[in-house]
């Protein structure tokens, strides 16, 4: 029996039989008993510490966006949400794809063939890590108790992972002794007239005295806004859906003893990608006849496609023994992902550049990614409950992982155009070593792949070109500890983490666009992150605090370079030679110092924060220019600076303005070289770190007022700003850049190019809701967001460093909605 299977099996006997589970004593009891508002009052109550406290009395930046402010949003999509958190920014890759950084520590873009790349910021389901690199699962944000963005470091209490921060989704917990629910249901038009919709539903049941149970159901429909040109082409070819639920029970047989079993299920399934394209190897301007595509368009000769099927089951449980609380959270996570992707202009190009002909290159082909993830994590912790002025928790942490991981490109047809090129290139052998060796293009055929056996380089099938396989096994084990002592008007927090971690790697690849390689290789690190907190009070409503906390990631292994296809088959190329002596990337660490004001009384709250992060060996993801690869390198040092500001005041009587904030400055500080001298693109001293805006900001109005004597009216406004961003660091570099089309195809010469500006523009979203909100639970609600249907540039996507195509994922355009509630119970 695997361990994990015996410590959950051990935490609920425990559990049955006294003591044991779930969150602190306070956190149970602010999930548990705080209404669905995560507000006590007036005050937002969080658990960034894994203990209950207001957000006023987090000694760290925090924000805490409530379900409140989730509905007042409109926010469907953790990206909506951070456009009104300073200092978050989510990078839109795709559906099911955003990748989150805090505060400007960015690594820039995580591409579907790296694994291996560890995750910058930490995300979390309650208690539960469901954060991944390549694809960070969309939570349904229906029935929220709030989500908490951490900012900086939270390497301490919640480990690898969480260098730049955590983000924290906390769902509403079951109650004890009360029968309440939701109904929503919602439907919405874009800009390109398709239609989405969805229903919500939440019910909370007593089972008796002692226990509750809450269960969530949802079912969305999302509308496409994605037009495609040729022989797979439509209309809203991106569109798709969301259907799940969770589950979850409160057992409290004593007010010490409470335990909570929970399963959450999810499928999300996209029909395509928010991908705008600018060129495409098989239609374009240069093209006989030539096309043109317009916003919102792109070119495909087979359908795309996005799954993600997720489970997680995880048990909580707590009990106070007086004075000392003793918590375990066991968490299981099942998930099974699918991305499969037009990768006709990727084949083609490469095609073109074998010289296997015009013919060979427009066969439709397939990039396949397939990945399952099999994840059981234990935490166990201890917790002063005491008043007293020291206040102390400290806990083990174990996670076991198992990931599989698979890369095909199936394209019918192929071998047949390929093993017709090689013969092509041997000549008859006379038998006369005197003559020469004629046959030499057969042996150079041999070692490319046999391909007249099923036996393609480690087993992989015919008809794909390339193939990979991973297999990655990782553990970690930590032990952690923060204590807090109150001196009065001051207090000092300290704390710190040790973990230890080891990670295997099973590789092999195949294919005539692939090395051929299998091998094994590992990585492990140990190492410790503290953190030292002081505060000061000078009365109730302020305080000041200063901090400095360690963060790490973990580092890994770079899959080996596809060296058959760099330099367009060109034996020694530049792009080998830059990019081919990198198979490593180390650990990356950074020191956050930080200085913060928060300030509560009667209607206005204002926090401000002013911080420094010293980031050494910094992952950084590059594509390996014309090797269809991408390389993970360290720059030895950068930094990111800044500061961030939230104010809310309630002008008058229902209406409420908030205003926040932030300017980030994040740049490297090393320009790094091989070992010739020759500088790897965008890893220049001075400039930006990727993805991140220098400055963002979002302001919000919102205005209730009587209607009748039963019915309230309900208003709201908001704009938010996102300044310019690059994908990668390259991007800054050669900029406007000139994309060169070397190939003669479908009309094409060979000598047109394509010039684009890589720095995605700055954009700004304004958003209105009206709405009733009635005595008896019913809220009717109209909304429209992007006013002004902006297309905003969100990411620059390129295939085989832009040879192939050229595009942007966008935003989501103009979206009229209306949503309505029904309460009941409550």
């Amino acid at each position: 029996m695997r361990l994990p299977y015996i410590l959950l099996l051990s935490t609920a006997a425990i559990g049955i039989a006294s003591p044991s589970l779930a969150q602190t004593g306070q956190e149970s009891a602010a999930q548990s008993a705080t209404p669905p508002e995560a507000t006590q009052g007036d005050e937002i109550i969080v658990t960034a510490t894994k203990r209950a406290s207001r957000v006023q009395d987090v000694p760290f930046s925090i924000n805490a966006q409530t379900e409140e402010d989730i509905q007042r949003a409109n926010a469907s999509t953790i990206e909506d949400i951070s456009r009104n958190v300073a200092g978050l920014t989510v990078q839109n890759l795709g559906p099911g794809q955003s990748q989150v950084s805090v505060r400007g520590v960015s690594a820039g873009q995580i591409a579907r063939d790296q694994p291996g790349v560890k995750e910058q910021v930490g995300v979390y389901l309650d208690e539960s890590v469901i954060s991944l690199s390549l694809f960070t699962p969309d939570v349904d944000l229906f029935d929220l108790n709030r989500v908490e963005t951490l900012r900086g470091p939270q390497g301490t209490l919640f480990g690898s992972g969480s260098v730049g921060g955590t983000l924290r989704y906390i769902t509403n917990q079951p109650l004890l002794g009360q029968t309440e629910g939701l109904l929503e249901g919602n439907i919405n038009v874009l800009a390109g007239n398709d239609v989405g919709y969805h229903t919500k539903g939440v019910l909370n049941v007593p089972l008796g005295e002692s226990m509750a149970l809450r269960a969530v159901g949802y079912g969305t429909h999302y509308a496409g806004f994605i037009d495609a040109k040729g022989p797979a082409g439509g209309e809203n070819v991106n569109d798709g859906y969301r259907v799940g639920g969770r589950v979850s029970v409160l057992i409290e047989p004593t007010p010490d003893l409470k335990i909570t079993p929970r399963v959450l299920h999810q499928k999300i399934k996209a029909n395509g990608f928010n991908r705008e394209e600018e060129f495409n190897l098989f239609a374009n301007r240069f093209t006989a006849p030539p096309l043109i595509l317009e916003d919102r368009e792109q070119y495909l000769l087979l359908r795309e496609q996005f799954k993600d099927k997720v489970t997680i089951a995880d048990l909580v449980a707590s009990y106070d023994f007086g004075g000392v609380e003793v918590t375990s959270v066991t968490s299981h996570t099942d998930r099974a992902l699918v991305v499969s992707r037009d990768a006709s202009a990727l084949t083609g190009s490469i095609s073109l550049d074998f010289g296997f002909g015009e013919t060979a290159a427009e066969i439709p082909s397939n990039l396949v990614d397939t990945t399952d993830l099999d994840q059981w994590t234990q935490e166990v912790r201890f917790s002063s409950t005491t008043d007293g002025p020291l206040q102390w928790v400290a806990g083990a942490f174990y996670s076991n992982a198992k990931r599989d991981y698979t890369q095909t490109l199936p394209t019918p047809g192929y071998d047949v155009y390929v093993n017709a090129f090689l013969a092509s290139q041997c000549a008859p052998d006379d038998g006369n070593p005197a003559n020469g060796d004629e046959d030499a293009g057969c042996k150079v055929a041999a070692t490319l792949t046999p391909f007249t056996t099923v036996d393609i380089a480690n087993g992989f099938a015919l008809n794909s070109p390339y193939n990979a396989a991973y297999g990655l096994k990782s553990k970690q084990t930590a032990l952690f500890g923060e204590a807090t002592y109150d001196f009065g008007q001051f207090k000092l927090t300290a704390g710190g983490r040790y973990y230890d971690f080891k990670e295997t790697r099973v590789f092999r690849n195949g294919g005539v666009f692939a090395p051929g390689v299998n091998q094994t290789d590992k990585v492990k690190s140990n190492g410790f992150s503290p953190r030292v907190i002081a505060t000061y009070e000078p009365n109730r409503n302020l305080s000041f605090n200063v901090q400095a906390a360690k963060g790490f990631r973990l580092g890994g292994v770079n899959d080996p370079l596809n060296t058959p296809l760099c330099d367009n088959g060109v034996p020694n190329g530049p792009d080998f030679q830059l990019f081919g002596q990198y198979q490593t990337f180390d650990d990356e660490t950074l020191w956050n110092y930080e200085a913060g004001v928060k300030y509560s009384k009667g209607p206005i709250t204002f926090n401000a924060a002013a911080f420094y992060n010293d980031i050494k060996n910094l992952q950084v993801t590059l594509t390996a220019g014309t090797c269809s690869s991408r390389i993970s390198f360290n720059v030895p040092k950068a930094h990111s600076q800044g500061i961030e500001a939230e104010f809310t005041i309630r002008a008058a009587n229902g209406l409420d303005i908030s205003v926040t904030g932030s300017f980030v400055d994040a740049k490297f500080d090393t320009t790094v070289t091989t070992g010739d001298g020759t500088q790897i693109p965008g890893l220049r001293e001075g400039n930006r770190l990727p993805t991140v805006p220098k400055f963002q900001m979002a302001a919000a109005v919102n205005y209730e007022a009587p209607l009748t004597a039963t019915a309230d009216l309900l208003l709201g406004a908001s704009y938010q700003h996102i300044s310019s961003r690059y994908t990668q660091p390259d991007d800054q570099e050669d900029n406007p850049r000139r994309f060169n089309h070397p190939y003669v195809i479908n009309g094409m010469n060979g000598t047109g190019f394509t010039v684009l500006d890589l720095q995605l523009p700055a954009y700004d979203l304004v958003n209105l809701s009206a709405g009733v909100a009635f005595s008896r639970g019913l809220s009717v609600t109209a909304y429209v967001n992007n006013l002004f249907d902006k297309n905003a540039r969100l990411s620059f996507d390129r295939e085989r460093g832009g040879q192939a195509r050229l595009g942007f994922t966008v935003g989501q355009p103009r979206t009229v909605g209306l949503t309505v509630r029904q309460k009941f119970g409550r």
